[in-house]
């Protein structure tokens, strides 16, 4: 046996033994990680059980005391609210590109952690994301004003077309414009959540809260998008890997029960059901912890709602056809959001997913957000699609809180800094994402690097 497969094999069978990171096994296994609903609740309680924040909020080495500062946030409260406890590192370093909020951030600084960083990732001055981070802050600069309002003017029109079509939808009798009103508003609500997602990362606006016509919070997706997935894809830590599991198993184990051969057929009759079963996974949650309800409810839970009550406002239809065609649209469109997710950027035998062998235990984090991305050459055409198909997804990854229309501007400084520091930055098309994804849910044998 080589010596590298060898590596491999020891490091799974500690993982399935003891419980740790198999790619990065230094770490310690996620607390929580298989138990309970696996919701962003859940998982933000593990990660401050894991990350030695002392109960305040950790970056880097040092700790740090917020809780002042919280309301006077320029994002919102809310990031910091939820991210109490936990070490921040990856979300303030990617989350803030001026240098002078690094300046700001040393007058609240309490005291040296106590135990090492739970994370591999690094950040260092002359590593790549670093020195691209400050080569962007220069061509920012450059980029007009008024290019952030072709994303909003996109938005805004999926918005008013998912409005016309359910309404229509709901209120026609011809069966022909039944069907295509139906098939409009569904794609309209998946591209306009789609859409939301531009603007979740983002400081507190309220476009992000168009997200919610789905029954999904919002406030959930930035824990298991923004700050999990976005920070830590296609690692342990990734919510929204664990979240499918044991549905569909996308980082490649042997010992992984005999039902991942129908991860493809689990994936279709799941996927229609996505948005209601998060709702549902939510509101269970008030019977199993305490004041959940309080804590964690706010007043944009129920925007869901106001989708049906316009399309019964609007279109005179009865309660039962509204409620109807309300929940064939809601489904149809969690399925097209679903699959468009999915096959997005991040599922493909050639992308890194924990398991695979990796060449730095310490990683610089934009190293590692480019092994777990590949970007499509079919959907980087036009900001529409980017919008609609989640483009630009190396870019965004890298730099979450930018406009998307934004990111076209950063290619020339991003291209040459990916050469300079040989980051493994690839494009593909949709269709070879799309077989792809389908590959690695029957993937078992994890990578192994090649030596040149």
């Amino acid at each position: 046996m080589a010596p590298k497969e060898e590596y491999l094999l020891i490091a799974q069978k500690r993982a399935e033994e003891k419980k740790t990171h198999v790619s990065f096994p230094q770490l310690k296994y996620p607390s929580l990680r298989d138990e309970g609903f696996k919701d962003p609740v859940q998982w933000l309680t593990g990660k401050a059980m894991d990350d030695g924040a002392e109960g305040l909020w950790r970056v880097n080495n040092g700790i740090y005391d917020l809780n002042d500062f919280v309301k006077r946030h320029p994002g919102g409260a809310e990031w910091l609210e939820l991210t109490k406890g936990t070490d921040i590192t990856e979300a303030f370093m990617c989350h803030h590109l001026s240098p002078h909020v690094e300046k700001m951030l040393e007058k609240f600084y309490v005291r040296n952690a106590k135990t090492p960083r739970n994370s591999p990732f690094t950040f260092k001055e002359d590593g790549f994301y670093q020195t691209l981070k400050r080569e962007v802050v220069e061509e920012l600069r450059k980029v007009p004003s008024h290019v952030p309002k072709y994303a909003d003017m996109i938005t805004d029109g999926m918005f008013a077309t998912l409005l016309l079509s359910s309404a229509l939808a709901c209120w026609a009798k011809h069966n022909l414009v039944v069907n295509v009103a139906y098939l409009v508003a569904s794609l309209s609500l998946s591209w306009l959540t789609v859409n939301a997602h531009n603007y979740i990362h983002r400081r507190n606006n309220w476009r992000m809260y168009l997200f919610n016509f789905t029954m999904w919070s919002y406030r959930d997706f930035r824990v298991s998008h923004a700050l999990s997935h976005h920070l830590y894809p296609n690692t342990l830590m990734d919510l929204e890997v664990s979240g499918f599991e044991p549905i569909v198993w996308w980082n490649p184990r042997k010992n992984v029960p005999m039902t991942y051969k129908f991860a493809f057929l689990f994936e279709l009759i799941a996927f229609p059901f996505g948005f209601i079963l998060n709702f549902i996974k939510r509101f269970l949650r008030n019977f199993t912890m305490e004041n959940f309800f309080k804590d964690h409810y706010r007043w944009h839970d129920a925007v869901g709602f106001l989708l049906p009550i316009w399309m019964y406002v609007a279109s005179g239809a009865t309660l039962y056809e509204t409620i109807v065609m309300w929940l064939w649209i809601l489904c149809t469109g969690s399925f097209i959001f679903f699959w468009i997710g999915s096959t997005a950027a991040h599922h493909h035998p050639k992308i890194f997913k924990d398991g695979d062998q990796v060449r730095d235990p310490e990683p610089d984090w934009g190293m590692h957000e480019l092994e777990a991305v590949m970007d499509r050459t079919d959907i980087n055409v036009n900001l529409f699609k980017v919008l609609t198909f989640f483009g630009e997804h190396a870019l965004h990854h890298l730099f979450p809180t930018l406009d998307h229309a934004v990111l076209p501007y950063l290619h020339p400084v991003f291209l040459n800094n990916c050469q300079k520091f040989r980051a493994n930055f690839r494009m593909t098309s949709s269709l070879d994402l799309f077989i792809g994804q389908i590959q690695q849910t029957l993937k078992t044998e994890p990578n192994v690097l090649v030596d040149n």
